[in-house]
């Protein structure tokens, strides 16, 4: 039987670098860094002060009335904004999209980390009497696929994927498998996350993951593959995708991006923190990407990176390129997006898979911006389009994203062609 064909025929953002897919898009694709100082909260006591904050995010140009905010925490907004988007922007609306087969496949790995944090607050300051009523349904991660299913009226299934980094990624790739094997026609995917509280910045700076360095330059801390790079930088935000049968997408006579050819996932089975350094584990799953899109590697012609400025993963992720790839490593075109947006947690896959499809769609490999110094010496000596993006011939690309208990996950994805 012929396999069936994905396509991406929707597409919404919020992210630090633009709250529109074609605002976001123009800040990566000329090297605009979205990082800023931390505004949301009181640094002081933090060694880390940056971070890529959502900007100027307004919930109610995005169809979200002030009566439902108290309801849902920032995470769980920014995907019902990102999600509207993608609808509209797909052709459909609540009411069509209600007339199809349609499910939901988001990703999120930490939440409603603001109603957790000012839940432990109250506790620790005042007494358990005055914890918020409604902490636990915030700070839940199915919190957010779950309200997007109450604003579109959706009553198929609605699933959190909770892979760590990969969960954006994994969410598209299981969205993917669930239309070819018939579950559903249609499928809103993607990722979602806001783990920019004290806490959390705390918490992650106590593993020493986090910039510190580059406090003063806020858009310099991002600095994938540099030798001078100090941690990654923790960001926000949500991307969502309408995903749908290609014959299905064709009929309704729908917009068609790119195409989904192939998704492969895997574990280190190593360690919770640290990936295994020859990259194995991570081979795994792009090979296993690679297989079933039914391309050879040499057919790759962009891949955007984890990459996530710190020296596990930078050195790893290189190390399984050229375990995959060969001496083919050397000329595949390779960037990471992160520089720019910092890290997106649950969300960066999905993210890096925008910024991926758009890169498609254009010709154009985006920079990986700040690598001033390459870390030749740490064996990072592949080409990462430092500073600059190139205007190159793309048919297909690769979308990775590595997460912490050794969670790897890859996403091919093909210009798209009624071939």
């Amino acid at each position: 039987m012929e396999r069936r064909r994905i396509v991406i025929t929707g597409m919404g953002c919020i992210s630090p670098v633009g709250n529109a897919v074609e605002a976001a898009w123009h800040s990566v694709r000329n090297g605009i860094s979205g990082i800023s100082e931390i505004s949301l909260f009181d640094t002081s006591g933090l060694k880390v002060k940056v971070a890529g904050e959502v900007k100027d995010f307004d919930p109610a140009a995005f169809g979200i009335e002030r009566k439902h905010l108290r309801r849902m925490a920032r995470f769980s907004r920014f995907a019902v904004a990102a999600a509207n988007q993608a609808v509209e922007d797909s052709g459909y609306d609540r009411e069509s999209l209600q007339k199809e087969k349609c499910g939901i496949v988001l990703g999120s790995c930490m939440g409603g980390m603001e109603a957790l944090s000012e839940g432990f607050e109250t506790l620790c300051s005042k007494d358990s009497d005055r914890i918020p009523p409604l902490t636990i349904p915030l700070m839940l991660t199915n919190e957010a696929a779950s309200n997007v299913s109450i604003f579109l009226g959706l009553q198929g299934f609605s699933w959190t994927m909770g892979t760590a980094c990969s969960s954006g990624t994994d969410a598209i790739g299981l969205a993917a498998d669930l239309i070819k094997a018939g579950r559903c026609n249609v499928c809103i995917t993607g990722g979602t996350d806001a783990p920019l509280t004290k806490f959390s910045i705390a918490s992650y700076d106590a593993l020493l993951a986090l910039s510190r360095n580059f406090n003063g330059s806020p858009e310099k801390s991002s600095r994938p593959f540099d030798r001078d790079r100090d941690g990654f930088v923790m960001a926000e935000g949500s991307v969502i995708f309408i995903l749908e049968e290609l014959e299905h997408a064709k009929k309704r006579g729908a917009k068609i991006y790119a195409e989904v050819a192939g998704f492969g996932s895997s574990c280190d089975a190593y360690h919770i923190t640290s990936p295994l350094k020859d990259g194995s584990g991570a081979a795994i799953a792009v090979k296993e990407a690679i297989q079933d899109a039914g391309i050879n590697p040499e057919d790759l012609d962009y891949y955007n990176a984890h990459g996530t400025s710190t020296e596990a993963n930078d050195i790893t992720e290189t190390n399984m390129l050229k375990s995959v790839f060969g001496d083919y490593a050397y000329r595949l075109n390779i960037s990471s997006t992160k520089s720019m947006t910092g890290h997106l947690i649950g969300a960066s896959g999905a993210i890096e898979a925008l910024f991926t499809v758009k890169a498609l769609q254009e010709n154009f490999v985006p920079p990986t911006i700040n690598l001033e110094n390459q870390d030749f010496e740490g064996g990072c000596d592949l080409n990462y389009t430092a500073n600059k993006g190139v205007e190159k011939e793309l048919n297909y690309a690769a979308s990775v994203s590595l997460g912490f208990g050794g969670h790897n996950s890859c996403l091919i994805l093909k210009k798209y062609s009624d071939l």
